[in-house]
């Protein structure tokens, strides 16, 4: 029989580079798994977190084992090189902080038994990832067992499966299920058993078969199956299968089919499914990326809440535990590797290994519908043959290991929509980020139109959105890039009625769910975060933007009151929000009707306000309340540092002159003058000697190009954040102003 001891506690932790023999003799810190280094320093800003080689150590004592046994040790997350030593024997290794690897220790078990594991996420250009947008957090930071299993057994050392295969076919009301097993060790002609259970524990289906060259296919039917429909009903079967050794594996699955047609979006079992939802990194404030199963099951509950039917799991292989939620409540997944911003020629093996991980150890899961090749892949190198050999080669390979899902990528939204690489993958998407980073909100319509129009035979979705927000940031009148919880609001509202009006839009995955850690970031009010997320890092504050897309996601009656956090208001009339997924909302004020309003998912209302008064939102027996207040200074708190001045026009010596250049003109007008453009130039290649050499190798379509082109030089350069001063716009504009137009 198959016998698994979790070994959580008792570990030792070694902060220094250092012998494995050291190691074992080592003091150390006595910690608990999941553990990792960095999750204080990876999320305080400066990009200046520990990455390099740390040890971890534990005495056990040699589990009770036969002469036809074996142990091995499992390892469900290692960031992001593991070497593992028994006695100080080196027992195997693995490159990759995300999948699941074991180590057949069994020939070096003592009856006292020391491992030490070294554990390295030092730069490298051989393992993904190195860089990108997100913590790259050291540690075992997962479940780590010990297994003892018969000699003969279903195969452990193949790329971390469970070494049962499932593939349904639904025909008709009924499905024919394709099972394959593989081992090792096992006896030829060995007998293998399968048992598929329904979800009750009831017996549906059985077959009996032999073991050839330690591999095995059998197929069962499933009368009148019931299929795994999503949040609908996420119905799922058990599959027990056992060797006449002892040794027996459980795998859950689903029956489903489903399609993604270019023009009408996705459908589950037959039906148009619309899939909206949002990307998950698997950190948070204070823990890093040593995740507890409670904090992955209140993820998953708050995203139940938003109304999500699809995750996207960004940007890497996720715990086996998330992923088994996302079958339990019927979640469709996009699944991905780390192969992200930085193409490395010396990585391409890793790709594979990876990938492999991810396909092999995740087969089983209905919720996953696509396998992720890549993510922004061409940000900072473009477009080479290598890196289009090397998606080849991704392509290929999951194909052949799963001939029943498609490929995809998350392109950069630099990257010409044109170019081979958008079509190379079964279905595709973009992570679009017109209204934050580049040009208006209202461009993103139009780029899916353009596209859509041009490409109407191909499938296209939208892998990456959104607006950074620090709740504590609050304004009458928000704009671009100003980090208020209010300006993250007004754009999602808009991203979610452009998805609304769009059917072939074949899922949208709003970037991010949370607020995660990015150490290399010096924004919004807090270091070290990338403040996207619909929910703050530590999961405590639900960001007004959550409550739109549960207006249009979530069938669970409510209304919410938008602006709870923005209490202090200078104007004498303010406008009260409400987001309900009701068809009508009332409105008191101090228990006084104000009026009641009829509105689709947005519900907008004037009220004058002289003191402290009491708002509440009402539709049938639900509510929500909050309290505002009249001041007549304006609360300094609400403005993000560094934006206090944003119109640089409200200065005495800030002016438009009638005839000649200004801020205020379009980027394209003051190219066309060769001294302007001169000016303009200068100062742009300050902005790009700021953000380093990523900027200067970013190379834009020439769509998008014309788009920026289009906007006010005053619009490119708020953009540009600290990388100008308010007295270098000053200078540019007086020397503007000197310069007559055509």
């Amino acid at each position: 029989m198959r016998k698994r001891i979790e070994i959580m506690d008792g570990w030792r932790f070694i902060k220094e580079n250092i012998t494995a023999e050291n190691a074992s003799m080592a003091g150390g810190d006595s910690i608990t798994l999941p553990h990792t280094w960095n999750a204080l320093d990876g999320q305080d800003g400066g990009n200046d977190y520990y990455r390099g080689t740390c040890w971890y150590v534990r005495k056990f004592k040699k589990p009770e084992i036969q002469d036809n046994e074996e142990t091995w040790m499992e390892f469900e997350g290692v960031a992001m090189r593991a070497k593992v030593y028994v006695n100080g024997s080196f027992a195997g290794s693995h490159d990759g902080g995300y999948s699941t690897f074991r180590v057949n220790v069994t020939e070096y078990l003592k009856d006292e038994n020391t491992v030490a594991v070294s554990v390295d996420n030092s730069y490298t250009r051989e393992v993904y990832p190195q860089k990108a947008d997100f913590t790259f957090y050291g540690g075992i930071y997962r479940t780590v067992s010990v297994l003892t299993v018969p000699k003969g057994h279903f195969t452990l050392g193949y790329y971390g499966g469970s070494g049962v295969k499932v593939t349904p076919h639904i025909e008709g009301e009924n499905a024919r299920i394709v099972i394959e097993a593989w081992t090792e060790n096992a006896v030829e002609g060995e007998k293998v058993t399968f048992i598929v259970l329904d979800a009750e524990g009831n017996k549906v289906a059985d077959a009996k078969t032999d073991i050839s060259e330690n591999y095995t296919k059998v197929e069962v039917s499933l009368e009148q199956v019931h299929l795994w429909n999503g949040k609908k009903d996420p119905y799922l079967y058990t599959l027990k299968a056992e060797l006449e050794s002892g040794d027996e594996v459980e795998e859950k699955f689903g029956c489903r089919t489903f399609s993604i047609d270019p023009e009408k979006g996705f459908f589950l079992n037959g039906e148009s499914y619309p899939l909206c939802g949002a990307a998950r990194h698997q950190d948070r404030q204070g823990v890093g990326n040593a995740l507890t199963k409670e904090m992955h099951e209140e993820d998953m509950q708050m995203m139940l809440e938003m109304g999500a039917n699809t995750i996207r799991m960004a940007h890497y292989q996720h715990d086996q535990y998330f992923y088994d939620l996302a079958d339990q409540y019927g979640m469709i997944v996009w699944a991905e590797i780390p192969y992200i911003t930085e193409h490395m020629p010396e990585g391409r093996a890793n790709t594979i290994s990876q990938m492999t991980e991810l396909v092999v150890q995740n087969y089983n899961h209905p919720s996953i519908v696509c396998w992720g090749l890549s993510n922004e892949i061409t940000a900072t190198g473009g477009v080479t043959e290598d890196l289009v050999e090397n998606h080849k080669i991704l392509n290929d390979l999951c194909h052949q290991l799963d001939q029943n899902r498609p490929t995809t990528m998350a392109h950069v939204f630099m990257l010409d929509p044109e170019d081979e690489l958008v079509m190379l993958p079964d279905i595709r998407s973009y992570n679009l980020y017109y209204g934050w980073y580049v040009g208006d909100v209202e461009e993103n319509d139009s780029w899916f139109d353009h596209f859509h129009e041009k490409h109407p035979d191909t499938v296209m979705g939208l892998s990456e959105y959104g607006a950074d927000a620090n709740p504590q940031y609050q304004s009458i009148s928000p704009e671009k890039n100003d980090y208020t919880e209010s300006y993250q609001a007004l754009y999602h509202e808009h991203m979610l009625k452009m998805w609304s009006e769009r059917p072939y839009i074949w899922a949208m995955h709003v970037w991010n769910m949370f607020d995660f850690a990015a150490d290399g970031r010096e924004e919004g009010g807090k270091p070290g975060q990338n403040q996207k997320g619909l929910v703050t890092f530590d999961r405590k504050i639900k960001k007004d933007a959550f409550y739109i897309y549960k207006a249009y996601l979530s069938k669970e009656p409510f209304v919410h009151l938008c602006g709870s956090r923005y209490v202090d208001r200078t104007e004498k009339e303010t406008e009260i929000k409400v987001y309900s997924n009701q068809s009508e909302v009332t409105l008191y004020v101090d228990g006084e009707l104000v009026e009641t309003k009829q509105a689709e998912k947005v519900f907008c209302f004037r009220v004058p306000i002289s003191r402290e008064h009491v708002i509440e939102a009402v539709s049938g027996d639900i509510s929500d309340q909050m309290k505002i207040r009249y001041t007549e200074t304006a609360n300094k708190g609400y403005i993000c540092p560094g934006r206090e001045v944003i119109n640089w026009f409200d200065r005495d010596d800030m002016q438009e002159r009638e005839g000649y250049f200004s801020i205020k003109d379009s980027v394209a007008s003051i190219k066309g003058v060769p001294e302007a453009a001169a000016l303009m130039a200068t100062m742009m290649e300050k902005v790009t000697a700021a953000y380093g050499d990523v900027a200067k190798n970013v190379k834009l379509p020439e769509e998008m190009v014309r788009k920026m082109e289009a906007m006010s030089l005053e619009t490119s350069l708020k953009q540009a954040g600290k990388a100008v001063t308010t007295e270098m716009i000053v200078e540019l504009n007086r020397k503007l102003n000197e310069i007559k137009k055509m």
